[in-house]
C-alpha cells in the first residue's frame, strides 16, 4: 500500500516559504509538455482548467505553448501547471513516505496535500497527492512557492476530488 497517499509528513513553513531574490527579461511564454490522461482525468483537468484564478503569485495568466486545457501558467518566468501527469516516482518511493528522501518533501498547504521536489536551477516542482488526478505545479526560482500554491489551492480542491488517482 502507498503509505504516502495516506500519512503526509508535515511540510515546514520554511521549506515552503521559498523566496529567493532574482528575475527574467524574457519576453516570450515558455513551453510545456502536454499530459496524455486518460478520459475521465482529463474531463477532472477540463474542470481545473475552468476555475484557475487570473493570478498566482502575484503574477498574470500566461498560458505556455503548445495551448492545452491541461496547461497553464503564470508570469515570466512562468509558474507552470500541468494536470494529468504521471505519478512520481518519489510519491511511491517507501524512504519518501517514512521522511528519508532529502530530495522529496510532502506536507499541505490549505486542504491540498503536496510532494516537493527540488529541481535543477533552484525550481521546486510541486504534485498533489490524495486527489483523484495528479496535478503538477513548477514554480521558477525568485517566485514565492507558497503563495503559489496557496493561490491554488482552492481551484485544485473544487475540480479535483480527493481520492486515488489512476
Amino acid at each position: 500500500m502507498n503509505s504516502l497517499r495516506h500519512r503526509l509528513i508535515g511540510l515546514p513553513a520554511l521549506v515552503l516559504s521559498i523566496t529567493v531574490a532574482g528575475c527574467s527579461s524574457a519576453d516570450d511564454s515558455g513551453s510545456a509538455a502536454v499530459p496524455s490522461p486518460d478520459a475521465k482525468t482529463s474531463g477532472l483537468c477540463k474542470n481545473l482548467d475552468k476555475v484557475l484564478p487570473a493570478k498566482v503569485a502575484g503574477e498574470s495568466r500566461r498560458d505556455p505553448e503548445p495551448a492545452s486545457v491541461l496547461t497553464a501558467g503564470w508570469g515570466s518566468p512562468e509558474i507552470i501547471l500541468r494536470c494529468g501527469v504521471a505519478q512520481p516516482p518519489k510519491m511511491i518511493d517507501p524512504k519518501v513516505a517514512e521522511g528519508h528522501d532529502p530530495d522529496a518533501v510532502a506536507g499541505g498547504v490549505n486542504g491540498v496535500d503536496w510532494l516537493m521536489e527540488e529541481q535543477d536551477g533552484g525550481a521546486y516542482r510541486f504534485t498533489c497527492a490524495n486527489r483523484s488526478a495528479y496535478v503538477e505545479v513548477t514554480v521558477p526560482e525568485g517566485v514565492d512557492s507558497s503563495a503559489a500554491l496557496i493561490d491554488l489551492a482552492s481551484a485544485v480542491k473544487k475540480a479535483i476530488p480527493e481520492g486515488i488517482a489512476n
